[in-house]
């Protein structure tokens, strides 16, 4: 019997596969080759996260692979009609990015707080000016994405002394549901934007919410970049309806260098790398090793994504819960 063919979507570096040698018949696409190879394919994975391929590639003719993986907590850029509506298991990288993400976001509370930018540049331009900073405990937070990712943020910020309110799709213990959103917001002084993209969420961000801000309050987005109006929180940060944002995700990516964000004042702009710390590549690699070897025996996979709602929904929710993307 062949082995199976594993096809990886791929981009450099390519991922370490070691245990699977001699056991799975390993061969390689770009976003040019993707379409013709996929109906030889009988495991997809998607490498190259950021890429449109797959959502591209899929509704061609042929077979296609019974499973498929992509590298990364998101799956909008995969999901198109044909593949939701096909019988291929869909499964993403939860588990690996969730605590940097959250490190991340404590470390934008931190320096927006105390205004370490503001430091740095007077440092640049040897200005010795004094000024106050924002006492982080006791401040409030909400937390809009109430997957592992949201979850986690909480947790790190619950330990700074932040009241945080987490925000979900729907209510349910110690969560809010939707509808309770503007009235917390109103009252924030952090907003963080870690949900999933869906119809619900793309836009989300836009003009009227940002109008509900408090003048004190900064919003953090590390969830998908397209629920921001992007033109709305620039013009929102040059009318200083706030004090301040972080964007690490952005409706187009790279930001291009004539993008006006790079000059929004109040705007720390970073890269897409929350989730990027030494070595998630190599633990992006053995995450799906493991994945494929209880595939082989037929096993239960975890982290399969609903792809009607287009994340993977909470344990605890009865499959009506959020995932962070």
């Amino acid at each position: 019997m062949p082995d199976p063919v594993l096809l990886v979507l791929d981009a450099e570096p390519s991922p370490r596969l070691g245990r699977l040698t001699g056991r799975v018949e390993v061969r390689y696409a770009d976003a040019a080759t993707l379409a013709e190879r996929l109906p030889a394919a009988d495991v997809l994975l998607v490498w190259d996260f950021a890429s449109d391929a797959v959502r591209d590639a899929w509704p061609g003719p042929g077979r296609r692979p019974r499973w498929v993986h992509t590298a990364s907590a998101g799956v909008d850029r995969l999901l198109c009609p044909e593949l939701v509506a096909s019988d291929t298991v869909l499964t993403n990288a939860r588990g690996v990015f969730e605590r940097p993400i959250a490190e991340y976001v404590a470390g934008l509370v931190l320096a927006m707080a105390k205004d370490l930018p503001g430091t740095l540049e007077l440092q640049r331009e040897r200005r010795w000016h004094h000024r106050e900073g924002q006492r982080v405990a006791g401040s409030r937070a909400v937390v809009v994405g109430a997957g592992p990712i949201g979850r986690e943020i909480t947790r790190l910020l619950h330990g700074l002394g932040v009241t945080v309110a987490l925000v979900g799709r729907t209510a349910r213990r110690t969560i809010h549901g939707a509808e309770d959103l503007d009235r917390l917001a109103a009252r924030a002084d952090w907003v963080i934007a870690a949900a999933p993209l869906t119809d619900a969420t793309r836009g989300m961000f836009d003009s009227r919410f940002f109008g509900l801000l408090q003048p004190s309050a900064r919003f953090i987005n590390v969830g998908r970049g397209a629920s921001v109006v992007q033109a709305d929180l620039v013009d929102a940060l040059n009318r200083r309806w706030f004090a301040g944002a972080a964007l690490d995700v952005f409706e187009d990516e790279p930001l291009g260098a004539d993008s006006p964000l790079w000059d929004v004042p109040g705007l720390l702009v970073s890269p897409h790398l929350s989730g990027d710390t030494v070595g998630w590549r190599d633990r992006l690699g053995e995450q799906f090793v493991a994945l494929y070897e209880r595939w082989s025996r037929g096993e239960p996979l975890p982290n399969v994504v609903d792809k009607q709602r287009g994340y993977v929904p909470s344990a605890d929710l009865d499959g009506t819960g959020d995932a962070n993307g």
